[in-house]
């Protein structure tokens, strides 16, 4: 080869080399983005003292994100569409951006609504007039009791996502029963490249991700090989004592948490931090019509009262005209139903509850006559769907059959 041609193939190999090279050069003088990936169990805020909304409130002032990335496809959030089950959004994250103008990047991916009717038959969105008591599309409840013992920082334990990576790579038996899991790993992929792009308008700044804890692993392990991401432990960012916790406590999140777990259906499960409850009971006051049906209700569910003397507080509360109030927080998504997602007849107001619950105590008392007049003259208030479904919900109020 004259030396003429080897000179400029040398050259040519040398120009390959740093075009190869700039993005490797141009991402190390790029500032990394920190990237934090808080795993939470959706909504078990409600009933674990250690993972309690006060918490995450208090964990975020002092991560002091420059934006927080939530768990909702970025069309809906634009319209404040959010799913039902995801509290730590709604109740937590949304009013403590919303107080400091932090921003928020939604960053989940859901199939368009042709495929959801194409894999799973239903849109998985919508919940059925009635719901089930439990599972799929039912009230959510948490009745395994490890729940309660849940951390702030559980889903940093490699044995709670053990399980989860187990389903994950394993196809399932039969393919034509593979989808959820097909599914899932799609999804995550895209949340992860959701929070990539995120992380990529953000250069040195700190980035908090909220997402369900099974899809944690997955999406540290597809961003840990971006060269502008570091990814850290949330608990390194520190973690928020009692004292602050109480501080970024609010009245609406003491409201959830007894509503969660002494009108929904969680109070059926028994699986209840009664000693955490009574001190949040005590902290939220029981003067008002609200705190009084919280504390009659909680001490029916300890057995501090009997059935027949809860009736005749409910009875008092009903009557009070200062009880036509909504409640501090209901978690109803949508108000035309007369439900919400963890409980049947989540979408009264405190005076209509009162008889909701007088009734419960009345079939308790075995005066079932007493108790359908009474929901009857309450169904006689709402619109003819809300009647529909509290009919239909009526079951629930009775005492459950004894086995023979």
């Amino acid at each position: 080869m004259p030396p003429s041609i080897r000179r400029r193939a040398a050259a040519l190999l040398a120009m390959l080399i740093c075009a190869a090279a700039l993005p490797r050069l141009a991402a190390a003088a790029e500032a990394k983005t920190r990237v934090a990936i808080l795993g939470v169990d959706h909504t078990a805020q409600l009933v674990a003292e250690q993972d309690q909304p006060g918490t995450l409130a208090a964990w975020l002032d002092m991560a002091k994100p420059d934006a927080v990335c939530i768990e909702r496809p970025p069309e809906q959030a634009s319209r404040g569409d959010y799913y039902e089950f995801t509290y730590e959004v709604q109740g937590v994250i949304l009013p403590w951006a919303a107080a400091r103008g932090t921003e928020l990047c939604p960053i989940d991916w859901t199939p368009p609504m042709d495929d959801q009717l194409l894999g799973f038959g239903l849109d998985l969105d919508t919940p059925p007039e009635i719901r089930k008591p439990q599972g799929f599309q039912g009230f959510l409840t948490f009745p395994d009791t490890k729940t309660l013992a849940w951390d702030f920082f559980a889903a940093e334990d490699p044995a709670a996502l053990a399980p989860l990576q187990k389903w994950a790579g394993e196809p399932a038996p039969r393919a034509d029963r593979d989808l959820p899991r097909r599914l899932y790993l799609y999804r995550t992929y895209m949340q992860a490249q959701r929070i990539r792009a995120a992380a990529k308008a953000r250069p040195g700044q700190t980035l908090v991700v909220v997402v369900g804890y099974f899809h944690k692993p997955d999406i540290e392990a597809i961003l840990g090989h971006d060269a502008t991401i570091e990814l850290v432990a949330p608990s390194s960012l520190g973690r928020p004592d009692e004292a602050a916790v109480r501080a970024a406590t609010t009245q609406a999140h003491r409201g959830a948490i007894l509503a969660f777990n002494l009108l929904g259906m969680q109070a059926g499960t028994g699986n209840v931090n009664w000693d955490w409850v009574g001190r949040v009971l005590t902290d939220f006051g029981s003067t008002t019509p609200e705190g009084k049906l919280f504390a009659t209700r909680h001490a029916l569910l300890t057995g501090r009262v009997a059935p027949a003397e809860a009736a005749r507080r409910y009875e008092a509360i009903a009557a009070d005209p200062a009880a036509a109030t909504p409640f501090t927080w209901n978690g109803v998504k949508d108000g035309a139903r007369i439900d919400s997602f963890f409980d049947p007849f989540g979408n009264l107001d405190v005076r209509q509850r009162a008889r909701v619950e007088r009734a419960r105590s009345l079939f308790a008392l075995g005066k079932a006559k007493q108790a359908e007049a009474e929901l009857a003259r309450l169904a006689s208030e709402l619109s003819p769907r809300k009647a529909l479904q509290l009919h239909g919900y009526t079951s629930l109020l009775k005492p459950a059959a004894k086995a023979p």
